[in-house]
């Protein structure tokens, strides 16, 4: 029992701790040293489906590859927990960075929950700035306070 409970403890703090990897990454490597990477996310630079910017997708997930499989086939079962934690954060990222937010696949357009209303506001603050510099709202599923209360405004409004 407590095996399991320690277990999931382990999935649950790599889960969470990925959103501070994801913001510190965000804001000092991406809008930083490898900004020549991520710059056309924010400012469209070549026609096309795909991004520059995508590679961070594969740049993101060899971490959480690496612990799977040294969890799995090196026998150190914990670091398999810790590649789950790490994965599960990046498919959330996915489906709320490309899918919601950046509307890849048409889906969840409308929706009037107040917690994705709150990022969606967030990332459109985000890339407001098209440079590298002035930047804010790093993070994917931490979202500021004010962006809560400025839902609330609207609605009121």
């Amino acid at each position: 029992m407590i095996h399991e409970i320690f277990k999931y403890l382990i999935v649950l703090l790599s889960f969470l701790g990925m959103e501070g990897v994801a913001w510190f990454t965000h804001k000092y490597i991406m809008h930083g040293v490898l900004w020549s990477l991520h710059s056309d996310h924010h400012k469209k630079e070549q026609p096309g489906y795909l991004e520059k910017n995508d590679w961070f997708f594969l740049i993101f997930a060899i971490p959480g590859i690496s612990f799977l499989a040294i969890g799995t086939y090196g026998g150190i079962t914990p670091f398999a927990w810790i590649g789950t934690g790490i994965t599960l954060y990046g498919a959330c990222y996915f489906f709320v960075h490309d899918i919601f937010i950046h509307q890849r696949l048409k889906f969840l357009r409308n929706s009037e929950n107040r917690y994705l209303k709150a990022i969606r506001r967030a990332h459109k603050m985000h890339h407001k700035h098209t440079g590298k510099e002035f930047g804010e709202c790093f993070g994917m599923l931490w979202v500021p306070f004010k962006y809560f209360r400025e839902n609330n405004k609207s609605k009121s409004a």
